[in-house]
């Protein structure tokens, strides 16, 4: 008898290090799995665009734009607000990279970038 519960117990600890072993397995790669979602989820705040018109006195830049995922809208020309200094980086025709987010209720360029 105790030969046999001596064998369970040795049993079910060779299970038990068996489990958290594939757990821990399993842990790292749910984190490599979040870590690629969350830099899916970091490309996909970014859209591209072409700058139209910039009107720096009022603060303003109209981007032809493709779709804003993060704000749910799709591929279009429309105009945004946008710190003086991002604005004065930029000349009608630029190629951009750029964030929109809404800020106060405005539709507001947070981060640009001119592409090549």
């Amino acid at each position: 008898m105790k030969a046999r519960f001596t064998l369970t117990v040795l049993v079910g600890l060779i299970s038990l290090g068996a489990v958290a072993s594939a757990m821990a397995a399993g842990g790292h790669d749910a984190h490599g799995a979040a870590h690629a979602a969350g830099m899916h989820m970091e490309a996909a705040r970014y859209a591209e665009g072409t700058v139209r018109k910039i009107d720096t006195a009022a603060g303003k830049v109209t981007l032809k734009h493709g779709p804003l995922a993060q704000l749910g809208m799709p591929p279009m020309t429309m105009t945004f607000t946008a710190d003086a200094a991002l604005l004065n980086k930029l000349k009608v025709g630029d190629k951009v990279r750029f964030v929109a987010e809404e800020v106060n209720g405005a539709l507001t360029v947070t981060e640009l970038e001119v592409l090549p």
